[in-house]
């Protein structure tokens, strides 16, 4: 079927320390499991899951293709390595047919903000946001115009969100996608000054040399 994202992928014994090799040879440990799935160990080469992950994320149904038998799966989880960005291992949820599932879907912003233009700056609340659907009718991302922000006043809400048919959006409809505020210029806020504690301090002083006044200069 055209479109569709594969990933073929072959069973594995090997756990634990064993991996270390496995993953400099470019395999990496995946594991798939379902409601009527049990967990399951695979390795997928790590180069395909790299190219599969870009183009499907976390929200777009992939045919997970082992030993001759294919099943609808969803990357779950993926861990990475911190010091180099590179996947270590990767989670897969096996979809039952014919059963809605939730899922989070990435937010696209296009266009530009008439807002801009009068000197407000666009806010980005939310990056995701969380939906239902049929594996088949599941979004890989939901796009949020911009152009709507039209005044300083301006707010999208997710109830704004256009979604394609079968789709019903979870996250609260009033929730606020985008916004537009106002920077605020800085002020300096002046340094006060205790008038009284200066004339004290005048005063103190003119009395100090009133009273040293009285006495008589030692010529040298």
């Amino acid at each position: 079927m055209a479109g569709v994202i594969t990933l073929a992928a072959e069973k594995r014994i090997v756990v634990g320390k064993g991996l270390a090799k496995e993953r400099t040879a470019g395999k990496l440990p995946v594991v798939v499991y379902g409601p009527k799935d049990p967990s399951t160990n695979f390795f997928v080469a790590t180069a395909d899951f790299k190219k599969v992950y870009r183009q499907a994320g976390e929200s777009s149904v992939i045919s997970f293709e082992a030993g001759g038998e294919k099943k609808d799966v969803l990357i779950h989880e993926v861990t990475f390595q911190p010091s180099t960005g590179e996947p270590v291992h990767a989670d897969f949820y096996a979809i039952e047919k014919g059963k809605k599932i939730n899922v989070n879907v990435p937010l696209i912003f296009e266009g530009e903000a008439p807002a801009l233009k009068l000197g407000g700056i666009v806010v980005k609340v939310l990056h995701e946001v969380e939906v239902e659907a049929l594996p088949a009718n599941l979004p890989h991302e939901l796009a949020v115009s911009l152009e709507k922000l039209e005044t300083l006043e301006s707010q999208i809400a997710v109830s704004g969100i256009t979604l394609p048919a079968g789709v019903t959006i979870l996250t609260g409809a009033e929730e606020i996608v985008a916004s537009i505020t106002v920077a605020k210029e800085e002020e300096e806020t002046p340094v006060a000054m205790d008038i009284s504690e200066i004339e004290v301090e005048k005063k103190g002083k003119k009395e100090e040399e009133g009273e040293g006044g009285t006495e008589t200069p030692v010529s040298e």
